[in-house]
């Protein structure tokens, strides 16, 4: 039952019997990566943003829309991380990536959030 010679760890395998192949493990990794650099942009944009003064009220809104957007953004990699890790595409690490960026889009949103 366990072929010695499979390139896969062992507890690595799909409902047929087979190990998940790296194709696909490529591609749901180039997805996600390109996701999260536009999350990354986004929260940048974010915390980036800082009014000049108590008049500037768009400054704050934008940062408050950059944030938004990317917490957004990090809710449907995080929907795709679980879509692949359930494939078995991808290990449970990847789960770390969408936390760290939903955490610092609340941050941002929050307690971090420009001040007037």
């Amino acid at each position: 039952m366990n072929d010695v010679t499979s390139p896969a760890a062992p507890g690595r395998r799909d409902a047929s019997g087979r190990p998940p192949g790296r194709i696909g493990s490529a591609v749901c990794a180039v997805v996600l990566l390109v996701a999260h650099f536009v999350t990354a942009y986004l929260l940048l944009l974010a915390y980036a943003a800082e009014p000049a003064g108590p008049w500037d009220t768009e400054t704050a809104s934008h940062s408050g829309f950059a944030a938004g957007t990317a917490l957004g953004v990090t809710v449907v990699v995080a929907l795709l991380t679980v879509l692949f890790v359930k494939a078995q595409w991808l290990r449970r690490w990847w789960f770390v990536v969408p936390m760290v960026t939903a955490l610092a889009a609340l941050l941002r949103l929050t307690i971090l959030a420009p001040e007037l």
